[in-house]
């Protein structure tokens, strides 16, 4: 499943409509209550300490009840109701200075909510998305997927009625934009307009998933998210050098990468056993912070703001939460303890990078062809290597004559030094025979550098002997 279709399921899912009131009077917290509470009740009696009036949390069932704010199942021994219902400005919710009051409708949904027992649910986003029921449409047969039937729904209740079926030049226009950001070509829109089969339209999808444009589009989005550039911003802004990584994401959407896995490796793509290049690659989701190279700035600061923001890009990309407010205070609006934020802050306080103009650590990430193309060179470099390892009778005898001569000395000429230097400090004494003593300061080790000239005559030099001669001055 592609990624972008796969992440729309539970947004899709999550807007649904849920089923209409019951005419039992049962109420849908989530749709129908929550709305009401948040917006004219929870700003004053919320998760907000500093805020709260009168000790009052509406947000928590437990809280609510046990200041008699609510009764459940019983609307008139409830504080709140009588609140929302009273006449008394000195006593109505909320108060008048607010400059908004309760619409009927809302003072029955939540006199409505308290008489079945006031149930509070989790946001929905917290909530395990469920497969709604298909509601019952006039026209049946127009839809032509599950989701034309809510959208169906809708239009007949405010009386609009059905766009008709799109021309086929704009319809792969649409679609050719959707895939790939790109219109379709004259060749293309005349193709599928003259196709009067009924696949048409998927073998015009099928091409256009199948074109790379396709994973340039969608990845556009994604490297939005993950805050790609091919700069580390701030005042000097060098340049970054990531941009294999935008390759990897267009390639992930190409080869059709399952979400999960897609997931794995980009937030923990160097701990999977044996991690392969491209899933150390992958993690660069995460070097996409900011480095301050300025100077006289706290490398140790700027690190711990890009712990933070990897931290909080995390909530916000993989599951839709305003993290980031809990770094200073509890969360206001979602369910978020500012210790719990530091739990999650401590996963991300592992990495070795440290605000650095260096980028490190980095690692060579060689395309999928480079890798292939590398291979082949080693299987052909082994070849040659073997070949040359193994002896053969003109190798032999050639090595035999140069030991021969080697042996009989009648090549050799003794260089005779003009500049001698110890990086150690020491001596150098030239003999009588054209040896050279070396005195003076004694070291560990030490490196000599000796320059002479080539005698006239020499036509070249073949090799190169040094002699280690024993002396009665040297230990």
């Amino acid at each position: 499943m592609n990624c972008h279709r796969f992440t729309l399921v539970p947004i899709l899912l999550g807007l649904l409509p849920a089923a209409p009131l019951a005419a039992s009077g049962e109420v849908d917290f989530n749709r129908e209550v929550r709305p009401v509470l948040y917006n004219n009740c929870v700003a004053c009696h919320g998760p907000d300490e500093e805020k709260r009036k009168g000790k009052l949390r509406l947000d928590v069932r437990d809280a609510a009840i046990a200041k008699g704010a609510i009764v459940p199942g019983k609307r008139n021994e409830s504080e709140l109701w009588a609140r929302i219902t009273s006449t008394d400005e000195d006593e109505v919710m909320p108060p008048p200075e607010a400059g908004h009051k309760l619409k009927p409708a809302e003072i029955e949904v939540l006199g409505q909510w308290i008489d079945a027992g006031a149930v509070y649910e989790r946001h929905w986003s917290f909530l395990k998305p469920k497969r709604a029921e298909l509601p019952e449409v006039a026209d049946p047969e127009w839809s032509r997927s599950p989701i034309d039937r809510f959208v169906a729904t809708a239009q007949e209740k405010e009386g609009i009625a059905h766009a008709p079926v799109a021309d086929p030049y704009v319809l792969i226009r649409r679609v050719a934009l959707d895939l790939t950001g790109l219109p379709p070509t004259p060749e293309q829109a005349e193709a599928f307009a003259m196709d009067p089969s009924l696949s048409a339209y998927e073998s015009i999808v099928d091409r256009l998933l199948a074109d790379p444009a396709y994973g340039e589009r969608w990845a556009s989005m994604w490297l939005d998210l993950a805050r790609y550039a091919d700069s580390r911003g701030y005042g000097s802004d060098p340049l970054r050098v990531i941009w294999r990584y935008r390759d990897w994401v267009i390639d992930a959407f190409n080869r059709n990468l399952p979400y999960d896995q897609f997931t794995v490796e980009q937030l923990a793509g160097d701990l999977l056993p044996e991690p392969t290049s491209e899933q150390l690659l992958a993690t660069a989701f995460h070097r996409n912070t900011l480095t301050n190279t300025l100077g006289g700035t706290i490398d140790e600061e700027f690190r711990v703001i890009a712990v933070k923001d990897r931290a909080n890009t995390t909530a916000q990309v993989w599951m839709g939460l305003t993290m980031g407010c809990a770094q200073c205070h509890s969360h206001k609006f979602d369910p978020i303890t500012q210790e719990e934020y530091y739990r999650f802050y401590a996963v991300f306080n592992q990495t070795e990078d440290s605000d650095q103009p260096n980028e490190y650590p980095t690692a060579p990430t060689p395309s999928r062809e480079e890798v292939e193309e590398m291979a082949s060179l080693r299987e052909k470099i082994a070849i040659v290597k073997s070949a040359l390892a193994r002896p053969t009778p003109a190798m032999k005898d050639a090595f035999t004559a140069w030991a021969a001569r080697m042996r009989g000395g009648e090549d050799w000429v003794t260089l005779d030094p003009v500049a001698m230097k110890s990086e150690a400090g020491a001596t150098f004494t030239k003999e009588a025979d054209g040896a050279l003593f070396v005195g003076g300061k004694e070291a560990e080790a030490d490196v000599y550098t000796l320059r002479a000239k080539v005698p006239s005559g020499l036509k070249s030099l073949g090799s190169l002997r040094l002699e280690a001669l024993s002396d009665e001055r040297l230990a």
